[in-house]
């Protein structure tokens, strides 16, 4: 069988086997970490939530999000770390933000998201129909803001299905203690993610299909179905 389509099935049967969380039980879940919540660290890579609509069917909203947040990270702001890509265009010397960057970006800090951004980069591509790629990667800034931040807190809590960042969830929880949840669709998560929960350096896996009633942006509008 095909290494590739053998990691899937087998991340797709973790994804059944772990379960599903009701109401009921993200309430107790929520009320049992009421303790932890003055020393989290959200870290939301809110590019790759981005792409859990293709999995989920929905869209995550910022708005929703921050409000969700507040139950696991509450008081100083700069414990609830969101990073996006500051997208400028196409032209290396713009310097007025595209309208949905510029949206995005906003409505996160409004909402009383820490901020942390980078300049999206245009890449030429022959293969693209665009005649370019964008690329933004925040990992390296994930990475410095949770060794620099190591004090201030005891949880980590990352909304990324990535797996880039395990690394270093390995050595904060070695070295120091740090306790990580990460929060990602199913379907959206990595190999790498499942197997450091496996082995303890990742405490939790939450599912966001799961707290669909808080996080689905257009919860309340009625399908037209």
């Amino acid at each position: 069988m095909n290494i590739g389509l053998m990691e899937k099935i087998l991340i797709l049967f973790y994804n059944i086997v772990k379960g599903f969380m009701n109401q009921e039980e993200i309430k107790r879940f929520f009320n049992d970490y009421i303790t932890r919540r003055e020393r989290t660290i959200v870290i939301i890579d809110f590019g790759n939530v981005e792409k859990w609509k293709h999995g989920l069917g929905w869209n995550v909203g910022i708005r929703e999000l921050a409000t969700l947040i507040r139950h696991f990270s509450y008081g100083r702001r700069f414990l609830r770390r969101f990073y996006y890509g500051a997208d400028y265009g196409p032209n290396d010397k713009s310097e007025k933000l595209v309208d949905w960057s510029k949206y995005i970006l906003r409505t996160a800090d409004l909402n009383g998201l820490e901020v942390v951004d980078k300049r999206v980069k245009y890449i030429h591509s022959s293969d693209n129909i665009c005649g370019f790629e964008k690329k933004c990667d925040l990992d390296v800034e994930m990475t410095i803001d949770l060794i620099r931040e190591r004090d201030n807190y005891d949880t980590v809590i990352l909304f990324s299905g990535d797996g880039d960042l395990v690394a270093a969830f390995r050595y904060l929880n070695e070295e120091y203690k740090k306790q990580i949840m990460v929060m990602s669709a199913r379907g959206h998560i990595g190999r790498e993610v499942i197997d450091a929960n496996k082995d303890g350096a990742i405490e939790k896996i939450l599912w966001a299909d799961d707290f669909e009633y808080r996080l689905n942006m257009n919860r309340f509008i009625k399908s037209s179905r």
